[in-house]
């Protein structure tokens, strides 16, 4: 798609929605109902065509994350739409109240809302961010990742049954489209990836001052206890390690573990993946690589620790060769890496693969500060007591765009929290509520008390006495 083909869809779905003007909430429920039906009606041939974009994919973990959550958050969405709608009264002083002064917000539609979306949950972070967008009474343009080229064209073939392009406009293409779409004049621009591909996103953004939510991930740490339940935090770990290979933004990138646990650690984590994952080559359940590029990634990073003589433990309980995969299958066995030097590129990038590196500390602070060293995490982990002095310090002296106490991930989802990062692991938030809001204009509106005050009380040239005496009242003097 050209970039004029882009702008003219743009300037449609700005037209479209002036003409429409109020967004009654029957039809942001209408339109959500239709993404919800636009998923579950397609949901088998989107998977098998998701499947096929990665060499694998397992179909049961993505029904769940891909089709029915965004159907779950859809639903709970319409729900509470109309509340949310409603106008938000703020209080004034209570003379002007008394008055009849009144102040409150209103939430209106910001326009048309660029979706820049990532390879690794192509569905869910296209879909997630479009509840909010529609919720709130928006037009949206869709770029799918060029490393899911088959499911790109089927969303593109399949949305036109259910969106006019002036609702709803799925945009493909490779880089040089997607480099273009940053740039169209949207009314808000949302992006998912990683932070480098964020810079040029932004700087695209900014040169028609268009603002931007930024969901971009990082090293999200694992904080294990002394007084952890190891079986407990690793089957929980690993689970959400392994589910999709590692390729979620959100999983846990390294473990912070006590010295004197840490064989009892790698125990535990060894027995939890065998338990979820009996088999990895052959099992249905286990995904592989995306592509060649992102194997080649990844295999870079174990040959960087091994070449430094760090310990390396594979996990392979079924004993299974991963050599001569079917064709365009790239199934990598998980590994946990023991205290990887911060010069490996373990440490220093953001892993996005079922690659585990554990870190030993000998107290809660050594490391809260090794954490503090780094960029702040889009997600932090903690396994512990979950009240007390320990995990009271940990959320006090560390920032994360979330914290999860005993689990993995159960804050992004649970849908009444706001989801997003901080700093380097991004800006701005959705679901629920929150998502609402960030994709709507917020617009304060004041309707002045019957009289007006300013002359009564002195307060307009010429500034006399009695104006300065004003002046002393609002400073308390």
């Amino acid at each position: 798609m050209t970039p004029e083909h882009m702008r003219r869809l743009l300037d449609a779905q700005k037209a479209a929605l002036l003409a429409e003007g109020r967004v009654a909430a029957s039809t942001r429920i209408d339109r959500l109902q239709r993404l919800a039906a636009l998923l579950r009606e397609n949901q088998s041939v989107l998977l098998e065509t998701l499947s096929a974009d990665f060499g694998h994919r397992s179909i049961d973990h993505a029904r769940l994350t891909e089709i029915a959550v965004p159907i779950a958050e859809i639903r709970q969405t319409c729900r509470q739409v109309e509340r949310w709608m409603k106008d938000e009264k703020r209080p004034l002083p209570w003379l002007l109240s008394l008055l009849g002064a009144r102040a409150w917000l209103r939430f209106q539609p910001l326009g048309s809302i660029g979706v820049i979306v990532p390879w690794n949950f192509p569905l869910y972070l296209a879909f997630g961010p479009l509840i909010g967008i529609l919720a709130a009474g928006n037009r949206a343009m869709i770029k799918p990742s060029e490393f899911t080229p088959r499911l790109s064209a089927e969303l593109a073939d399949i949305a036109p049954r259910y969106f006019d392009e002036t609702e709803i406009a799925v945009v493909t293409g490779g880089m040089e489209v997607g480099a273009a779409f940053a740039e169209l004049p949207f009314d808000h621009l949302v992006f998912t990836g990683a932070g480098a591909v964020a810079k040029h996103v932004m700087a695209a953004a900014a040169k028609n001052l268009v603002p931007v939510t930024l969901e971009l991930g990082g090293k999200s740490p694992v904080i294990v206890s002394r007084d952890a339940d190891l079986d407990e935090a690793a089957l929980k770990i690993m689970d959400f390690k392994l589910a999709n290979a590692g390729q979620i933004c959100i999983a846990p990138d390294y473990l912070l573990v006590p010295e004197e646990r840490l064989e009892a650690m790698i125990q535990a984590l060894q027995g939890a993946a065998a338990k979820l994952f009996p088999t990895l080559a052959g099992n249905p359940d286990y995904t592989s690589i995306v592509n060649e590029r992102h194997g080649a990634r990844l295999e870079r990073y174990v040959q960087d620790a091994l070449a430094a003589g760090v310990r390396c433990v594979e996990i392979n309980p079924g004993r299974e060769s991963f050599a001569n995969q079917p064709a365009g299958q790239r199934k990598m066995m998980p590994r946990l890496f023991i205290n990887p030097g911060d010069e490996c590129l373990l440490m220093r990038e953001e892993i996005f693969g079922p690659l585990l590196p554990l870190k030993t500390y000998r107290d809660t602070g050594e490391a809260i500060d090794y954490i503090n060293r780094h960029d702040r995490p889009l997600a932090l982990y903690y396994f512990g007591p979950p009240n007390g002095a320990e995990v009271e310090e940990v959320l006090t002296r560390t920032t994360s765009g979330g914290v999860s106490i005993n689990d993995v991930a159960a804050h992004a989802g649970c849908e009444t929290l706001p989801f997003g990062g901080v700093g380097p692991s991004g800006m701005g938030v959705y679901h629920g509520r929150d998502g609402f809001r960030q994709f709507s204009h917020a617009k304060p509106i004041y309707r002045q008390a019957r009289l007006d005050l300013a002359s009564r009380f002195g307060m307009r040239a010429p500034y006399d006495d009695k104006y300065r005496a004003g002046t002393r009242r609002f400073m308390g003097g």
